[in-house]
């Protein structure tokens, strides 16, 4: 149970987005479910007017039973679990979560399989999501228990507390460190794809070169915003692709690589109830090395992405190249 007095007059679902640093559709969706009270009253319409110093209350639901669609037929390495949250290894080609156009088994369906009990703040349909990785992307991924807990990092990923670096092979080298500070949103010449445009919602993202010889490309990538294909795009927009990326650029008639070589690294946040400092990082699948290692030696290869050497690249970034 979360209580609070409201500070100002505005819709309730306004106020408990405010309040608990979580999205509108978040905020409607524990509306809709019954799941907020004011006054002791439980109301379910998201545009009740809320003013000064009403009491508002809110309460974690039950988990309802979801019968999985698809069968699971692939499996997901536990980097860490406790009451509150799960981090996993997302691999690669498995979508985050179920949508009418997904006709394959999800992550989700794989928590449910197992019958974690999970956050509904998105709704059961997302059970536990507090940020999504694409189909292709691989790696390091939270997922929320508790609605509280999912709460508590989605206002870290708001406030940017949460940090995510990825491992990226590209086409072409990243020649000094910079950081793409371009506006992104919706590709009006293909609704698959987004775009650079103007008017679009603000995305940062900051790029290092790891490994740019011996015919490899490996670079690192900082999010300080976490829009949809936002490494994909922002890359593409100063002419830089990453292998297998072929809807954002990359080009080759003989590579055979099926799927984007972008790999969630380094997930670092605090924990949502004991407010620790977690850091993980996700090991590299086997599609990924195999590119590498035909260039690179292993021990090179592994000397380059220890954390506290990827993560102290970025210690600097104001003072690095900015595109704007």
């Amino acid at each position: 149970m979360v209580e609070f007095i409201a500070e100002n007059e505005a819709r309730l679902d306004v106020v408990v987005s405010e309040m608990l640093k979580i999205s509108r559709n978040q905020a409607n969706v524990m509306i809709k479910n019954s799941l907020v009270k004011v006054n002791e009253n439980l109301i379910t319409k998201p545009s009740f007017k809320i003013f000064i110093n009403n009491k508002i209350c809110i309460k974690s639901a039950l988990k309802q039973e979801i019968s999985n669609r698809y069968d699971v037929d692939f499996d997901v390495d536990v980097i860490y679990e406790d009451d509150d949250i799960l981090v996993l290894n997302k691999p690669p080609h498995v979508i985050t979560h179920p949508a009418n156009s997904v006709k394959q088994a999800t992550l989700v369906e794989w928590l449910n399989e197992r019958g974690y009990m999970l956050s509904n703040l998105n709704g059961d349909i997302r059970a536990g999501i507090v940020h999504r990785l694409d189909k292709q992307t691989s790696g390091a991924i939270i997922i929320a228990k508790t609605n509280i807990a999912h709460a508590a990092l989605s206002k870290q990923l708001s406030d940017k507390s949460m940090g995510r670096i990825y491992l990226a092979l590209t086409d072409i080298n990243i020649k000094e460190p910079c950081v793409v500070n371009r506006a992104i949103g919706r590709n009006p010449n293909n609704r698959l794809k987004n775009a650079v445009i103007k008017g679009g919602r603000e995305a940062k993202s900051a790029f290092i070169s790891l490994i740019s010889d011996s015919g490899v490309n490996l670079i690192a990538c900082k999010l300080f915003t976490g829009r949809t294909h936002q490494i994909r795009v922002h890359l593409s927009s100063i002419n830089r692709h990453i292998l297998g990326d072929d809807l954002y650029g990359f080009k080759s008639e003989n590579d055979k690589i099926n799927r984007v070589m972008l790999h969630a690294y380094i997930l670092y946040f605090k924990h949502p109830i004991s407010g620790k400092y977690m850091q993980f990082e996700a090991d590299i699948f086997d599609d990924f090395k195999e590119i590498v290692f035909k260039k690179i030696d292993k021990e090179i290869f592994y000397e380059k992405i220890k954390s506290e050497f990827v993560c102290g690249s970025f210690s600097d970034t104001d003072s690095w190249l900015q595109l704007t």
